[in-house]
């Protein structure tokens, strides 16, 4: 849901997200606009999953961290909260400790609830693009998962695919149905 600011600058988005009455709140700044971030129990499940089986494996292989739904970026002169997001060690070996990490992502976890609004994550999926970050955009409804490379074409895994880890975490497989509960 975006609030009725609209193309307010940057810095003032910075401004505003820090601010003691929005400590609660977790906000994204996308094509100029202040978004809340608003998840539903089936979204926040599905996250849930990813995020442990990806953490698992990024910590057996020490590859570098994962962070969860609070865990900020910025992409492309923007701001947002992957649902998971991974940081290689090699790009970034020590953690960062500020509220956006100054340091796009390897791989961002967008996974969709009501709240999406469909142009948002349109805009976030070119700027993630943009910024070298592949994108894994998880359809609940459909039980699908969209695979956003900067190297490849886009492709979609339906129920019976495997999620794979490609250039981003070698090695990582998934089944795609592991991750929809039953």
């Amino acid at each position: 849901m975006a609030l009725q600011i609209e193309h307010l600058p940057v810095e003032e988005f910075d401004k505003f997200a820090l601010l003691p009455e929005n400590a609660d709140k977790l906000y994204e700044y996308i094509g100029g606009e202040i978004v809340e971030v608003v998840s539903n129990n089936l979204s926040s499940e599905i996250a849930g999953l990813i995020l442990m089986f990806v953490g698992l494996f990024v910590r057996q292989h020490d590859l570098g961290r994962v962070t969860g739904a609070d865990g900020g970026y910025r992409v492309s002169g923007e701001r947002y909260i992957p649902d998971v997001g991974f940081i290689s060690k090699i790009k970034q070996p020590e953690p960062s400790r500020e509220a956006y990490n100054p340091n796009p992502p390897d791989l961002a976890v967008e996974v969709l609830s009501p709240g999406n609004d469909e142009r948002d994550m349109r805009i976030k999926i070119v700027n993630y693009l943009r910024a070298g970050t592949t994108v894994w955009l998880v359809d609940p409804d459909n039980q699908a998962v969209e695979v956003y490379s900067p190297k490849a074409p886009p492709k979609t895994l339906g129920i019976d695919h495997m999620l794979e880890g490609g250039d981003v975490l070698p090695g990582f497989t998934l089944a795609v149905k592991d991750i929809f509960p039953v």
